[in-house]
């Protein structure tokens, strides 16, 4: 089967509709047992270029070409950003709560105001707020809407640099390779050496 193709149909339609600025939002770690949930957010507008060649949606990108892609998709649109939320705050709020927070930090550090703002899935994390964007859900769109597989591609890159720097700090958990994820390696570690940190300590970690 083909590798699905991004374009910039969803975006042109809302651009038609009045839309000066739209911006596409992916998340990256909601199912990681350790580690942030991260968000990033692209913003373009009706000048957009031509997609970036080789975008994908971030998991069907090898990391090679997702890093060596990151500085053209942060020249392709007018603007972009990430947001984060820790472990701690998972445990604290709530994975889909947690999202939400990292999102609202992304579109605070975007720098414009989208009018529109495109989520991949069926489900909004986001909460529309007076006076700003408009949120829409997009099955799917983290393959079908460049700009919400280029936010894929910003969000995972920057996550996985940053748990792989964990990893050099906590070594057993294998996060070079599982990112966070619950790989046997990670959980068998998780037994022996107990949690950090990092870890979300409310979810069923098995310890």
């Amino acid at each position: 089967m083909a590798r699905p193709v991004p374009s910039l149909q969803t975006e042109r339609d809302l651009f038609s509709q009045g839309a000066r600025i739209v911006a596409g939002m992916d998340e990256v770690g909601r199912g990681a047992i350790a580690g942030p949930v991260t968000i990033g957010v692209v913003a373009i507008d009706e000048h957009v270029s031509e997609i970036p060649e080789g975008l994908a949606d971030s998991k069907l990108m090898t990391p090679k070409r997702r890093e060596a892609i990151v500085p053209v998709l942060q020249q392709w649109g007018i603007a972009w950003a990430t947001g984060s939320a820790t472990a701690e705050e998972i445990d604290k709020y709530g994975i889909m709560s947690a999202l939400s927070l990292a999102g609202s930090r992304a579109l605070a550090s975007l720098g414009v105001s989208p009018d529109v703002v495109i989520l991949d899935g069926n489900t909004s994390f986001l909460m529309e707020e007076a006076n700003g964007p408009r949120v829409i859900t997009h099955v799917k769109a983290d393959q079908n809407c460049a700009c919400v597989s280029a936010a894929s591609v910003l969000a995972k890159v920057e996550r996985d640099a940053f748990m792989t720097a964990m990893h050099h700090e906590y070594p057993h958990y294998g996060w070079d390779g599982n990112k966070g994820y619950g790989a046997k390696a990670h959980t068998d570690a998780l037994k022996i050496h107990g949690t950090t940190h990092l870890h979300r300590r409310s979810w069923n970690l098995g310890v």
